[in-house]
């Protein structure tokens, strides 16, 4: 350091050290001040003229020798840099001043220095850890946010995964600087950004440690409640795809001593604290424990209490992290038994029995619980904790103890006893935390003790400064290695720095005869002590190192020089914990114990005594080791060797590991020993960041080039030096010509490949030109100003003056006027009053004769009409009487003559009805009619038997057979299930209940009563106040208007919030669908990796259908379908011999039409069979009116016999219903091919080929042309494919209602199963109530069951009812169109078919093809440009219309179900592009918005054509299925608002923020070593143009797609708060972008954000709002921000701003000249008192992931469906229209 100062002192002494120069001089009590210059430095003064801050003058002389000059101060605006190695001048009191104004005014505990990250713990809990923060630096950039543990964790993750290179942090600082909580945040970023792999929360676990460790392995002391008394080095592994498998945790020097000796202040470790205040549970009463004031090991640091902390809810955390790693309760209870022993084996008094020896007394209880618990003898026990044996070649002695030294045995076995506890935790926890995933990489993290010094040093303080010799050796190498890399990377050139090696050190101590070596060769001396091993150190090291020194006045102690500071190390105890022996006989007796887990600890003991035989010591801390021996020979080997040796090994072990990764470094700072929060002491802060290598990475980094500058940066920052004809097109070349002007020295600077890299304090030098050339010309600025002012204000004053003048002129010019003007109205005034006078009293007089006139005339007039009216009144009731007479004896006759008609036929009707009745219902009379062709049909009917083989058959008999088998068998079942349902049901019943609930009701109605009353006054009194109201409704109605505003925003925002969560729900079920297909694929494919042979998948097949269907139940099934098929065949005779004529004139002939006769017969046989339809539909709904009429009455309620049997026939009825429907489907059929051909010849062709076949007797081989030459055998085949297909439909039918009939009874048994089982719960937990409680739960229950029952029967009542509606809309639809048909006839049919209904035909089997076709491998670009928005949707919606209109049930539910399962593995499949998503978000919206116009609710159809409702479905109710599709757009609204912000998220911080869209505004400050996007766009960057762009290209895209206009407001909406949020979120963490320059750039970005708003006619939809806290935040920027005023404008602009937003944006704002000022602490206190009584949320970001409700208003196409043409490019030729 003396070195860099000389160098420093001569760089500057002649610049900068003049007039106002400030500059840094030491100081006894802040370690330095600032001062500065009040006359200019001349070489060879003396001393320095200065003024401190305080306004005291002092002289500063220099030293004489040396002539150092003082340090300079850096200029205010590098102050408070992220970075310390930003800063221009590097060295002690810049970076502790730096530190300072970030902690205590912007409140900021993290600083970057190079590569380490300073952390000063703040004593106090910060808001800055949440989820928020993780996802805001999650994949940022190291260098691009402010500084935070979050950015290191990411910045070791992200090079893990681009360089495949294992990496480490390094965490290391005093006790009480915060080293635990900064790895354990650490390990939550880890755990939060990458999760695990699978579903047992390996990162949960991970976490779940902390607990454990932080119980048994952390305490309080006088500088931390909670430090840590050992290291740790935790490796987090992780797989390929980098996430978190599993973990590994190796321990370093637990401090045992603590277990048995505490100072004052201090504690024991936590755990034992934890059980004591645990002592009243129930589970812990055999551990006999107490108060923590009872035992000795938890007494002596006289605080057994830590303020704020809960040591009983610590013990139930601790469990809990126990548990989730795998360790059960009777291993817990088993610890703790452990841990309670050792308490108790403090607490053994021992006492003196002479000078030589010493006993127990006898019955000792805390000995007598110590055996207990351990499971050991009282007697063995106490002998061997005041004896030990001592060895030689021959015999074995037993020798007694003192007091002392028993008391030392007894504290070593405590001590190795814990030790022993802690090392089988931490396997376990290790063994918890490894998984069988191969591990990829790992990221450690090192939570390891700082350089201690104390008044005394011992053991321990030698192994913790050891292990930081060697920490500061690698980091020192790594940061000169980063360095000279940076160096070489630019290729300028550089000469070899030299830094500080404490190689020598670290041989002092480990080398060979170094102090480790000494001290166990002196170990294994017999009689070896503290005092000889000081006089080996220092005959060996005291002339031959100068790094080790004796101190005077001790002979035993020496003092080493490590690269922090000296230390002297007290001799006294070293020996003993270094050996840290425990008596081999207590092992012994401990190894023969009942307690398992005891024996465990100490299975692999060995003997532990010292080579000498001496008694242990107080112990220290020592390694633990957590990899199980090997050997048992090792095992011995290794255990026999000294602390000292095995922390070496160990120590050495955690170098390779470090070397072998990337490190990084946090060091953390404690800012005061009082733990005081935000409280900052420079020489405890200045002691660390000398020990921590702080200020040796800034000696590093000073020594070379410190300031490094891109081109464009240093050409943006001081473009303001360069004259014009300085700048060229080469901005490098630009560069190097104005350094060269600006700095003569070139060894100041250097030009590398991309940067310009500069010698310390050239910055500095660089800024005050700059400062100097703005001075200039700001007074140049003000200058002209003022001028500008002066002249404008001596020109207003012309102007008034001459403007008085003028109206001084005006004023006397009008009084004139106004005298004249007064003169002549006078005048004119007279003259028109006289007239008045005149008129008035001749309008009088002729008034009065008027009226006169009037009254008598009228009287004249009425008169005269009284007597006319009396005459017509007369003429009228005569009139009316007559008429009267006649009409009563009218009616009379024609009331007899009716009646008598009614009757009559009345009699007939009833027996024609009667009649048809039973000849519909009658066999015979289909026999009758078809009596002819009974024959024929059996003769074809044997030849087709004949043809078909006959196993087929045999196969559908049986399987029919085994269906209805089983279905019987399942339907016996439910009624059984049924009828036990019901006698409980009946048991329950209680009649006392039902009188409860009547006193009840009649108390409710008391009740009612008495509220009517109430009301009825209330009625009154506001009767009253609307009477008032109308007297004075002014106030009463703003009220109201108030009152209705406030209420419609409350329901607004609850409606709002209702949309959100259920919006939430259905992504949350869409991921959940998305994780299920995931598996389901994963199962497929790993299905599909055994492939199954031809011939293994028939066997299997046929071995299925051999399980589930027997021969007997084929052939039953076989026989069934043959029946069904003679019925279906039972047509008459002629119809028969008619219907082959018509099949065999088709395959040969294509000639005249049938006969009228036969087309009569055949529409004679439709219309009757529709007839009956309609007859029986007319019955049908006859019994559901009669059954709606008695439900009323309560005979016809569900469940009651009448109910069933009502049931049983709407049943039947429907069944033949399908019958009659499948006949007249038949018959259409047979009328279609009767009309095609027709031939009278057909049947002798066919006679006589027969005839002559079976003459001729040939074979059947030549003469197979002559036999078919009537085409018999193809009339026989296709019959014979007719009736298999007929068969395979039903078979398949028949199949899927068993197995839908199964599925239903299999979900009733599972019912009935669990209300059994509730049954008996609730029975088992009445029994065990009291009698008062089980009587009240009882009916309780019943109650429930009741209410629920009734649910059930009125929801099961409501679906009845939705039943008969759409079977009463079917019956009319059936009879209007049979009457249609009917009537007409078959031309009417043809005019209907040329006229389209606007509906798409396709077959069952084209479903597939059609949602292929159209969903799947539909390209949404072509259809966009090239046709009508929104067409694959109304195509679907006609398909649908079409199955609506044939009443196909099953076709509408495929369909549509189809049609979403395609759009989600569309949207699966297809899900990050923006195009297709879009797209089907707008087919999606058109497809409801159609199921809404054509749904015939009347909401829906009020702006729908006369044709359009038409249209209307008129079968099915589809408002579930509107629901289904409503969510399936929310989906696809939410994965199209993730496919934008994927998009939009690289742009936004780049075009928002550090593109520089107003050039020249801001300038570039100076960076430090960590990476900061610079402001200034280059080439690949993203710019506002950029954002703007993609903004158009979406909205361009969504109008295209024929996207709703609400609908795109909602995603514009969407967009603009992403934008807005992302921007202020990277504001409110980057101090960098906090200036004024920075709040114009961003209110010029919002504005032209607004602008395009604007352009695209947006601006009422919302999105501007979204971006007020932005704007807000830009305004702040920019106010003025110093007086009360102010403040009191800051509060009431910034309302959408939190209060958190407002004082971290004020802590964070930076002046990027000197001409700004920063904000004051007053002023931001201020700030915050005015906003104390805020009531809003403490959240410092917003959240980005926050998704608007969408809602979807219904928008009506005026686009007719029957004009719509299906263009060929879709490929859905198989559609037709209809």
């Amino acid at each position: 350091m003396k070195s860099y100062k000389v160098q420093y002192s001569e760089m500057y002494s002649h610049q900068l050290f003049q007039l106002r120069a400030r500059v840094w001089i030491p100081d006894a009590e802040e370690v330095w001040k600032s001062a500065e210059l009040t006359k200019d430095f001349k070489n060879g003064d003396p001393s320095l003229q200065l003024m401190l801050e305080d306004g005291t003058s002092i002289e500063h002389k220099l030293d004489p020798k040396t002539k150092n000059l003082p340090y300079l101060r850096n200029p205010d605006i590098l102050v408070g840099e992220n970075d310390l190695t930003a800063l221009s001048y590097l060295h002690e009191p810049a970076v502790l001043h730096n530190l300072k104004v970030r902690f205590i005014d912007s409140k900021l505990i993290y600083t970057y220095c190079g590569i380490v990250l300073v952390a000063i713990n703040p004593y106090e809990t910060l808001g800055i850890y949440g989820t928020d923060i993780i996802n805001a630096y999650s994949g940022q950039n190291m260098g691009d946010m402010d500084p935070h543990i979050f950015a290191v964790a990411e910045e070791a993750y992200k090079q893990m995964a681009r360089d495949e290179r294992n990496q480490s942090i390094i965490v290391s600082g005093e006790s009480g600087a915060g080293k635990t909580v900064s790895a354990k945040y650490a390990m939550r970023y880890f755990a939060t950004v990458s999760g695990s792999t699978s579903e047992a929360n390996v990162e949960q676990k991970v976490l779940a440690s902390n607990p454990i460790m932080e119980a048994i392995g952390n305490a309080k002391t006088t500088r931390n409640d909670n430090s840590s008394r050992f290291g740790k080095y935790i490796e987090i592994g992780f797989d390929t795809r980098y996430r978190i498998i599993g973990a590994n945790m190796r321990t370093y020097l637990l401090e045992k001593s603590r277990v048995v000796f505490q100072a004052d202040e201090e504690r024991n470790y936590h755990i034992f604290y934890q059980l004591c205040a645990s002592s009243h549970l129930p589970e812990f009463n055999s551990l006999k424990l107490s108060s923590a004031n009872d035992f000795l090991y938890t007494r002596q640091g006289r605080s057994p209490v830590i303020h704020g902390v809960d040591d009983t809810k610590e013990l139930s955390t601790t469990r809990n992290a126990f548990t989730l790693l795998g360790i059960n309760e009777s291993y817990q209870m088993g610890l703790f038994q452990v841990l309670a022993a050792i308490l108790h084996l403090g607490n053994v008094e021992i006492k003196d029995k002479d000078s030589d020896s010493s006993l127990i007394p006898p019955n000792n209880r805390h000995l007598t619980a110590f055996c207990e618990l351990v499971g050991v003898t009282y007697q063995d026990m106490s002998q061997w904790l005041c004896h030990r044996k001592l060895k030689t070649a021959t015999e074995t002695y037993i020798k007694t103890l003192p007091r002392l030294q028993a008391t030392n045995a007894r504290d070593a076995l405590a001590k190795h006893i814990y030790a022993k506890l802690f090392n089988w935790i931490v396997e376990h926890v290790n063994k918890a935390l490894i998984t069988n995933i191969k591990q990829h990489s790992f990221i450690g993290v090192l939570d390891i003790y700082g350089f201690e010094t104390f008044e005394i040093n011992s053991f321990e303080q030698f192994c913790i400064n050891y292990a930081n010799e060697k920490l500061q050796q690698q980091f020192n190498m790594h940061v000169f290695k980063l360095e000279q890399e940076e160096y070489m990377k630019e290729q300028i050139p550089w000469t070899l720095i030299d830094f500080y090696d404490n190689q020598p050190c670290i041989n002092l101590i480990e080398a060979k005869m170094g102090i480790l070596d000494l001290l166990d060769e002196e170990c294994k001396m017999p009689k070896g002590s503290d005092d000889s091993w000081a006089q080996k150190l220092y005959n060996t090291h005291l002339k031959t190192c100068s790094l080790f020194e004796k101190p005077r006045m001790s002979n035993r102690a020496f003092i080493i020089q490590h690269f922090a500071d000296k230390v002297e190390y007290q001799c006294e105890g070293f020996l003993e914990k270094n050996k840290d022996t425990v008596n081999e006989d207590q092992i012994n007796v401990l190894k023969a114990s009942k307690f398992d887990l005891l024996v465990e600890l100490f299975q692999d003991e060995e003997k532990a005594t010292s080579p000498t035989g001496q008694v242990p010591g107080t112990g220290g801390r020592t390694r633990l080791s957590i990899k199980p021996d090997k050997g048992r020979d090792k095992s011995s080997k290794e255990h026999k060797k000294t602390v000292g040796c095995q922390f070496r090994n160990s120590l050495q072990m955690l170098m390779d590991t470090l070397n072998a990764t990337t490190p990084h470094y946090v060091r953390c700072i404690k800012p005061n020993d009082y733990k005081l929060a935000f409280s900052f002491d420079p020489k405890r802060a200045v002691q660390q960041l000398r020990a921590c290598g702080v200020l040796e990475t800034i000696r590093i980094s000073a020594a070379g080039f410190p300031s490094r500058w891109t081109y464009q940066e240093f050409f943006s920052r001081y473009r303001v030096l360069m004259k014009q004809k300085d700048v060229l097109s080469d901005k490098k070349l630009t560069c190097r010509n104005v350094l060269e002007k600006l700095v003569q020295d070139q060894d100041k600077y250097q030009f590398g490949k991309t940067k310009i890299f500069f010698r310390a304090g050239q910055v500095a030098y660089l800024e005050k030109l700059r400062a100097d050339k703005l001075r200039v010309a700001c007074i140049r600025i003000q200058k002209t100003i003022r001028c500008w002012l002066a002249r404008k204000r001596y020109l207003r004053k012309r102007s008034a003056a001459i403007t008085i003048q003028r109206f001084t002129r005006g004023y006397q010019a009008r009084c004139l006027a106004k005298f004249m003007r007064r003169t002549q109205a006078a005048t004119i005034i007279q003259k028109y009053q006289r007239m008045y006078m005149e008129r008035k009293r001749y309008r009088q007089k002729q008034a009065a004769a008027l009226v006169m006139q009037t009254i008598l005339r009228a009287y004249m007039a009425r008169q005269k009409y009284q007597e006319l009216l009396r005459e017509h009144n007369a003429v009228i009731i005569q009139k009316r009487v007559r008429g009267w007479l006649a009409r009563r004896w009218y009616k009379r006759c024609l009331v007899s003559l009716v009646y008598l008609q009614c009757c009559f036929r009345r009699m007939k009707a009833r027996r024609e009805l009667k009649k048809l009745k039973i000849e519909a219902r009658s066999v015979e009379h289909f026999k009758k009619l078809n009596k002819g062709m009974e024959n024929k049909i059996m003769q074809l009917q044997r030849r087709i038997d004949e043809q078909v083989s006959f196993p087929f058959f045999l196969f559908l008999f049986s399987l029919e057979t085994s269906s209805t088998a089983e279905r019987e068998r399942m339907r016996g079942e439910l009624n059984r299930l049924r009828g036990v349902e019901e006698d409980a049901k009946n048991k329950g019943n209680q009649v006392t209940s039902l009188l409860e609930q009547l006193e009840k009701l009649k108390k409710e109605l008391s009740s009612t009563q008495k509220e009517k009353k109430t009301i009825e006054d209330w009625a009154q009194t506001y009767r009253d106040e609307m009477e008032k109201v109308r007297r004075d409704p002014h106030p009463y109605l703003s009220k109201m208007a108030r009152a209705i505003v406030e209420k419609t925003q409350q329901l607004e925002t609850d409606l709002n919030e209702e949309r959100s969560r259920y919006q939430n729900l259905l992504t949350e079920h869409l991921r959940l669908e998305e994780k299920y297909d995931d598996l389901k694929e994963a199962m497929v494919r790993n299905t599909c990796t055994y492939p199954v042979k031809t011939y293994e998948r028939f066997t299997l097949f046929m071995n299925i259908i051999r399980h589930h269907f027997s021969d007997a139940q084929l052939q039953t099934r076989v026989c069934r379908f043959k029946k069904k098929l003679k019925g279906l065949l039972s047509l008459s005779s002629v119809e028969r011999v008619q219907l082959q004529k018509a099949s065999l004139t088709t395959c040969y002939y294509n000639d005249d039409p049938p006969p009228s006769r036969t087309l009569n017969l055949f529409t004679s046989q439709r219309q009757e069979l529709e007839s009956e339809n309609k007859k029986l539909k007319h019955d049908l709904a006859e019994i559901r009116r009669s059954l709606l009429g008695n439900a009323a009455t309560g005979a016809g309620a569900p469940g009651s016999p009448a109910y069933k049997v009502v049931l049983e026939q709407l049943n039947a009825s429907c069944e033949e219903l399908e019958v009659r429907k499948e006949e007249v489907l038949i018959l259409r059929s047979q009328l279609v091919s009767q009309k095609e051909a027709m031939h009278h010849k057909v049947e002798e062709d066919f006679t006589r080929s027969v005839f002559s076949v079976f003459k001729e007797g040939k074979s059947a081989a030549p003469d197979f042309h002559k036999l078919n030459e009537d085409g018999e055998l193809w009339l026989v085949n296709q019959g014979l494919k007719e009736t298999i297909r007929l068969l395979e439909h039903q078979l398949q039918t028949q199949r899927r209602g068993y197995d839908s009939e199964v599925e239903s009874l299999r979900g009733e048994l599972q019912n009935v199963k669990e209300e059994n089982n509730r049954q008996q719960q609730l029975l088992a937990q009445n029994l065990q109530l009291p009698p008062e409680a089980r009587i009240e739960a009882s009916l309780q229950h019943e109650i429930t069951r009741l209410t629920n029952e009734n649910l059930d029967l009125m929801e099961q009542l409501e679906k009845q009812d939705r039943t008969i509606r759409k079977l009463k809309k079917q019956l009319k639809v059936y009879s209007k169109r049979i009457g249609e048909m009917g009537g007409t006839g078959e031309i009417i049919n043809q005019q209907r078919e040329k006229d389209f209904q606007g509906m798409l035909e396709y077959k069952k089997e084209d479903e597939l093809k059609l949602v292929k076709n159209l969903i799947l491998e539909l390209k949404p670009r072509g259809v966009a440009v090239n046709l009508i928005p929104g067409l694959p949707a109304y195509i679907l919606f006609m398909c649908l219309r079409h199955a609506d209109y044939v009443n196909d049930d099953q076709k509408v539910r495929t369909l549509l179900t189809s049609t979403i399962n395609s759009i989600k593995k569309i949207l699966k499949k297809r899900g990050d592009d923006f195009e297709t998503v879009s797209f089907w978000l707008s087919n999606t919206c058109r497809f409801l918005h159609c199921l809404k116009q054509y749904s015939g609710d009347e909401a829906f159809m009020r702006h729908n054509t006369q044709r359009q409702n038409e249209h209307t479905l008129s079968n099915f109710d589809l408002a579930e299925y509107r629901q289904v599709i409503s969510d399936l757009a929310i989906q696809i609204y939410q994965q199209l608002i993730k496919c934008m912000e994927n998009i939009l998220q690289p742009m936004i911080v780049s075009g928002m923020l550090e593109h520089e869209t107003i050039q020249g505004v801001s300038g570039v400050k100076p960076t430090g070593l960590r990476k900061r996007t610079s402001s200034i766009a280059d080439e690949g960057t993203y710019t506002l143009d950029s954002i703007l762009r993609q903004l158009s290209a979406f909205h361009s895209t969504m109008c295209q797609h024929g996207t709703d206009p609400e609908l795109i407001k909602q995603v514009v909406k969407q967009q603009f708060y992403i934008i807005g949020a992302v921007t202020l979120n990277n504001l409110l963490l980057r101090k960098d972008m906090c200036s004024w320059s920075k709040g114009m750039q961003i209110r010029y970005n919002v504005s032209q954000l607004e602008e395009w708003l604007r352009d695209k006619g947006l601006m009422i939809c919302g999105a501007k709002e979204t971006l007020e806290p932005l704007i807000q935040a830009a305004q702040l920027l920019q106010v003025k921000k110093k007086t009360d005023e102010d403040a009191e404008a800051i509060c009431s602009m910034c309302l959408a701003l939190t209060t958190a937003q407002i004082v971290k944006v004020l802590n964070l704002y930076t002046p990027v000249n000197e001409f700004e000022e920063r904000v004051s602490v007053a002023f931001i206190r201020t700030i915050q008192t005015r906003l104390r009584d805020r009531c809003e949320s403490p959240q410092l970001l917003m959240d980005t992931k926050m998704i608007y409700p969408v809602t979807f208003p219904f928008n009506p196409s005026s686009l007719a469906l029957e004009t719509i043409q299906i263009p060929s490019s879709l490929n859905l030729a198989f559609l037709t229209r209809v």
